[in-house]
């Protein structure tokens, strides 16, 4: 990768899952003001139509929104021939789009666990096979995907989503070394404390008739999900300029990736303290 040039974003088209909302919306929005052409992916069809808006005011080449539910289990073929009968075929493809759910591996049902691994995994892999003959025809493209600080520490409670993420890391990772040397590039990115709806949005794995687990949800987001998307989405776009193979972002994911590195056995209980000490 790096004897690969720049990427140079005017004019290239930009597949964008979970396009509607947070990373997504920024990363649409960052990406238009260097003239991409974008295809928008999401199921939500009136953000898709506010953010598309927004993209075409600040300077997008051409833009078009996809109403995609990524949980239906789709081989994505479909929309890989749309986006190139409208756009000729898609230069970068950032798969965006995922969900969070909450609760033990004991408490989560299967139906929860495969709904989850659908959007954030399965999605990942079947939209990448659809659009790798397309970033392959056309050579200097590249491949972002978001996996999480979750896909580099492990916490409890989170066993469907650290599943998902740790396996979008070894995909990209892999698919990366099958790709070396044939002008397409990938990043694996690795966000921390990132504010979005996502961890707001969590399927909730038991009943929460009380409110207590969207109170939790809601102090976890005020107090640990600080970075604005915008700041996230311009890393990700200068890292993907860059042909960086990798990108966390957030000094805390950081630290957290370097200690499961020096104590991979212990690493959980350091955090840990760490998390009670800031009350969250």
């Amino acid at each position: 990768m790096a004897t690969m040039e720049r990427f140079a974003f005017a004019g290239r088209t930009c597949v964008i899952t979970g396009a509607a909302s947070g990373i997504g919306a920024a990363l649409t929005l960052e990406l238009a003001k260097r003239r991409a052409v974008l295809a928008l992916v999401d199921r939500d069809a009136d953000g898709l139509a506010r953010v598309s808006a927004l993209a075409r005011e600040v300077g997008a080449g051409d833009v078009s929104t996809w109403v995609v539910d990524l949980s239906d289990g789709g081989d994505r073929l479909d929309l890989a021939a749309e986006v190139a009968a409208r756009h000729g075929g898609a230069d970068l493809l950032i798969n965006n789009a995922g969900v969070v759910l909450s609760g033990t591996f004991e408490q989560v049902s299967m139906k929860d666990f495969d709904w989850l691994m659908e959007i954030n995994l399965h999605a990942v892999v079947r939209l990448t096979k659809a659009f790798l003959p397309q970033l392959l025809a056309r050579p200097g493209s590249h491949v972002v995907n978001i996996s999480s600080l979750f896909g580099l520490v492990a916490p409890p409670t989170q066993v469907a989503y650290v599943t998902s993420k740790y396996a979008v890391r070894g995909f990209s990772e892999a698919l990366r070394h099958e790709l070396a040397g044939r002008r397409v590039g990938l990043t694996v990115v690795h966000p921390g404390g990132v504010r979005t709806n996502i961890a707001r949005n969590a399927r909730m794995s038991l009943p929460d008739d009380d409110g207590a687990q969207a109170a939790q949800h809601e102090r976890f987001t005020e107090r640990a999900l600080t970075l604005p998307p915008e700041e996230a989405a311009r890393q990700i776009v200068a890292a993907v300029q860059a042909r960086r193979p990798r990108l966390v972002i957030t000094r805390a994911a950081k630290l957290a990736d370097l200690l499961a590195r020096v104590a991979p056995g212990r690493y959980w209980s350091v955090i840990e303290r760490g998390l009670r000490g800031k009350n969250l």
